[in-house]
């Protein structure tokens, strides 16, 4: 029997169906090995010697890996094909008295019948250059976290954290705030023009007064690069009304029409960030969500591995595109040659590929029994873009008309543009394209106005992440790498350093700013974007064998630790504490303002002989929304508490009533269905956030998004607050939006 080890039992399940009786497949459930929880488990003294501990809920596992290693009469590690299923494999050899130095190791970036065989094959040797890379992270990691965030522990609370890329990750989030803050917006305006030939009315901009270009660009510089606002401008109201009327009554002729065909390619097959960025924008999901469906959808069998930042095809999947392109959509969408894209991001791995279903031919629709919701929704995304970016370019056909508008004093020139599909190309699959229509015109042509109405509009701040623009500018700085995005997010998110508002824009909480200035101030080093993007090329060419993974260790530890211990004793816990200018009502001391797991809370300086407190902010704000609630067992006050899921009303005659109830989040909607209701923000099973009515379970209408309290001209329904600071109709069928 030969036996084959993998992490996943789904993976393991997927591989057993492509092999015969000779094999059987087991699953580790992920790591088998790892640093002890709760010490430093680094010999700091002797070159950093990790100690590694076989966790508590692995032990049973390895035992009845270790049986049947013995009984095997060869084992075969097919962990996956990056850094950590490298570490990962190594550790099973450890784990199982296998000499890593003879173990077999195979791996495969498909889990299909082929590509398994492919593999066993030809298997390699553990990769120790790999597994360096991994463990050096590992370290690096756990001396940051394990002696950074007692720092904080001590400085500020207990349960802060600090990590070596998640803390780069805050400072992205609350320097953008802060450059938010800091914006001073300028009103300006414009006009918005209709130019009218025979009943047609199509727009155009003004370009230019008496040969000079109209358009103005400021450029801000911020922490994350230079921030462009380009506007076509006019600073007051009487300068703008004075061009209103000047064009109104001008002479306008065609001057110049300039036509020429345009291609547009497709973009290139998904990376793990930008498969991040698009299912955040267009399905949804969040960076956490899309990795743990690309998991399963992975280990099913049905893509690729989803932790690459190359965009490479196979040559075999690319001419497999090409067959199903010319079987579907017909010889005109189909390539001649295949199309290669080369990426160009710091770090990426060319010899990788890129995120493609394992079989093109699995087209979404043949699946969307097999797959789940979420599954279907991420395949479909894949599939297209894999089978688009093989696919001809979309031709348009370009007009560019120039139009110039003459009074006695002045010269305008007048812009409109136009476009026109002639083939849709790749844009059958993915991508979508609005035509432009402009009427037939001639130069020399005369026109007409139809209509300029005056706008003032004000400068627009640098928006706010969302985590699909944060995945997309860790990547540009170098800041960790495909497998540490999501979860880097998702600390931020439980450590409550950041949340989301209605458009699903991120901002920093107060102690995400108080974090974040601590760290920036007295460890400058590590909240550096250049050292952080250096570390992780360190850690790259440890991977390529350019480098030991002891010194890259040692030359980042030895500054740090010294750092460490002077700022330890340097800074002390008042320095966060603000005083305020009242009494304690209990016994007469200086009063605080303190940070707790729930956010600021005022309380006594003579803490603990003293334990008088009282709410602030959020907290106080709804113990008087909710005073005077009585228990409805035994008619006691309810009062506010917080627990692990957040604020919730408890008895006050707790232990001896342990009556709660939740806390609505109201939004001021009435429910549009029972009308006596009220919308409400809830929780799903899975914690994600939806709007539902508080009649529930008498009435269960609910919505995504959060109601603006409008509603949609169109069909009647409740508008929502979507994206970039717009507003959509909560109906599907509708396609309004403001």
């Amino acid at each position: 029997m030969k036996l084959i080890i993998v992490e996943s039992p789904t993976k393991a399940k997927t591989i057993t169906k492509f092999l015969g009786k000779d094999y059987t497949v087991k699953s580790s459930y992920g790591h088998v090995r790892d640093l002890p929880a709760k010490e430093l488990g680094v010999d700091i003294k002797n070159g950093f010697l990790p100690t590694y501990i076989i966790p508590g809920k692995a032990t049973d596992r390895v035992r009845d890996l270790q049986k049947l290693t013995k009984k095997a009469d060869e084992v075969i590690l097919a962990t996956d094909e990056d850094r950590e299923g490298e570490a990962i494999a190594w550790h099973l050899a450890e784990s199982l008295d296998i000499d890593p130095e003879e173990a077999k190791r195979i791996v495969f970036h498909e889990i299909t019948k082929s590509a398994i065989q492919k593999a066993l094959e030809s298997p390699r040797n553990i990769s120790f250059d790999l597994v360096d890379a991994q463990q050096a992270r590992r370290v690096l990691d756990r001396l940051v976290g394990y002696k950074l965030s007692p720092f904080l522990w001590k400085k500020i609370r207990r349960g802060l954290s600090a990590g070596r890329v998640q803390s780069v990750t805050l400072r992205f989030i609350v320097e953008r705030e802060r450059e938010i803050e800091k914006f001073k917006k300028e009103s300006f305006w414009n006009l918005d023009i209709d130019l009218e030939k025979e009943k047609q009315i199509f727009k155009a901009i003004l370009l230019e007064k008496n040969g000079e270009k109209i358009e103005t660009t400021q450029t801000l510089k911020l922490f994350a690069g230079d921030y462009k606002i380009k506007k076509t401008c006019f600073a007051t109201k009487k300068e703008v009304e004075k061009i209103q009327k000047e064009l109104e009554n001008a002479d306008l002729q065609v001057n110049k029409i300039e036509r020429k065909e345009t291609q547009r390619n497709p973009l290139p097959p998904f990376t793990t960030s930008t498969l991040q960025q698009t299912a955040i924008s267009r399905l949804g999901f969040s960076s956490k969500q899309t990795m743990m469906v690309a998991q399963k959808l992975y280990e099913e069998g049905y893509i690729t591995y989803m932790r690459t930042d190359s965009t490479n095809l196979s040559m075999q999947s690319m001419l497999a595109a090409q067959k199903l392109i010319k079987k579907d959509f017909g010889e005109k969408y189909a390539l001649a040659n295949p199309r290669f894209f080369s990426k160009k991001s710091k770090g990426a791995q060319e010899a990788h590929e890129a995120i493609r279903p394992s079989d093109p031919e699995k087209t979404p629709e043949s699946l969307k029994e097999k797959l789940d919701t979420n599954k279907f929704k991420l395949y479909n995304l894949i599939w297209k873009r894999m089978i688009a970016s093989q696919m001809a370019p979309a031709i348009f056909d370009s007009l560019k008309i120039l139009v110039e508008a003459k009074n006695k004093t002045d010269v305008y020139v007048l812009k409109a543009n136009g476009s026109m599909l002639k083939f849709d190309g790749f844009l059958k699959v993915f991508g979508t394209q609005e035509d432009t229509i402009l009427p037939e015109m001639k130069e020399g042509e005369k026109l007409s106005v139809s209509a300029i109405s005056l706008l003032e509009k004000e400068t627009p701040a640098p928006p706010r992440y969302n985590e699909a623009t944060l995945v997309k500018i860790l990547e540009e700085n170098g800041i960790g790498r495909p497998s540490t995005y999501a979860p880097t997010i998702s600390t931020l998110f439980e450590r409550k350093y950041i949340e989301k508002n209605e458009e699903k824009r991120l901002f920093p909480q107060e102690i995400g700013f108080l974090v974040n200035d601590v760290l920036v101030k007295h460890f400058s080093q590590i909240m550096d974007t250049g050292f952080t993007a250096q570390v992780e090329e360190d850690l790259d060419k440890i991977a390529g064998g350019e480098k030991e993974w002891v010194p890259v260790i040692e030359n980042f530890y030895t500054p740090f630790a010294k750092n460490l211990k002077e700022k330890t004793k340097e800074v002390k816990k008042e320095d966060f504490q603000e005083k305020l200018d009242k009494k304690c009502p209990d016994c007469g001391g200086d009063l605080i303002m303190k940070f707790g797991r729930f956010g600021k809370f005022i309380a006594c300086s003579n803490y603990p002989e003293c334990k008088y407190t009282e709410k602030t902010g959020k907290e106080k704000k709804l113990a008087e929304e909710n005073k005077g609630e009585k228990c409805e067992k035994c008619g006691a006050d309810m009062v506010v508490k917080n627990g692990r899921f957040g604020a919730f009303l408890g008895c006050s005659n707790y232990p001896e009533c342990k009556n709660i109830k939740g806390i609505e989040n109201k939004t001021g909607v009435k429910c549009p269905e029972c009308e006596t209701g009220e919308i409400v923000e809830r929780k799903s099973k899975k914690g994600r956030s939806f709007f539902g009515c508080n009649s529930y379970p008498k009435c269960k209408f609910a919505l995504w998004s959060k109601p603006t309290g409008e509603k949609c001209p169109d069909c009647g329904s409740l508008l929502v607050f979507a994206a970039q600071g717009k507003q959509r109709c909560s109906a599907k069928e509708c396609k309004f939006e403001k």
